[in-house]
């Protein structure tokens, strides 16, 4: 099905169903020119190209929703993407900060035989490197997510990370990935998916402090919020 759509078009449609998972409807312009980086007047034009293919529904001032066979090239790069990063790290020797832009690569370009055969070698998992749900291999399914934010957290709480998002708007509104540096360092203070931190204090508009095994730390809060948690 990729075949019918180019490299770039799958990036917007992957990037349409995780705006979309997050925030149910349909898909603003700016929201998608945000996440990706691009103008709007460059969102606008690859939107039409997608609704004339039938992969969208796109109307002018309300945005674009996903139709099935959309959908379906969206969930098949994003699982090719989510166990990539895991098999690069596992078998490859990778550093979880170095394998998001190589996923972001090979995405388009793996064989539906060479998924399988990953897919096989990491035991099928259910969840990405960072946490993520990893779309089923018949695409018709993926983990719902039921986690909350660290930020929207109080005081005095305890969980568990269960998800650390590779993209996020940081303090200028602006989409960041995740350099290198930052997820080492989350690594370093076990900031990582399965571990456990408990909230320390929250300042309004600011920092977030926690505490681990390795200790106490402090966070902003726009990272805060790109951490996905579990009570326990």
């Amino acid at each position: 099905m990729r075949e019918h759509a180019s490299d770039v078009m799958q990036d917007y449609l992957k990037n349409i169903y995780l705006i979309n998972r997050e925030n149910e409807g349909q898909v603003s312009t700016s929201d998608l020119a945000m996440k990706m980086g691009v103008s709007a007047p460059t969102v606008t034009s690859m939107l039409v190209k997608l609704g004339d293919k039938g992969f969208i529904t796109y109307e002018k001032y309300k945005g674009a929703k996903l139709n099935t066979e959309g959908e379906a090239i969206a969930l098949e790069i994003l699982r090719h993407h989510r166990l990539i990063e895991r098999y690069l790290v596992e078998f490859l020797g990778y550093d979880w900060s170095e394998v998001h832009e190589e996923a972001d690569v090979l995405e388009h370009h793996i064989s539906e035989e060479l998924e399988r055969r990953i897919a096989n070698a990491l035991g099928n998992p259910k969840y990405g490197l960072y946490g993520a749900p990893i779309p089923s291999e018949d695409l018709t399914s993926i983990a719902k997510d039921e986690t909350t934010k660290l930020g929207e957290h109080s005081a005095g709480e305890i969980v568990v990370i269960e998800r650390v998002k590779e993209n996020y708007i940081g303090s200028e509104n602006a989409p960041r990935t995740r350099d290198s540096e930052e997820l080492q360092y989350l690594a370093e203070i076990g900031i990582i998916p399965g571990k456990q931190v408990k909230i320390e204090s929250v300042a309004p508009f600011g920092m977030i402090k926690v505490s681990n095994e390795k200790g106490e730390h402090s966070l902003p809060k726009e990272v805060s919020m790109s951490i996905h948690v579990r009570e326990i």
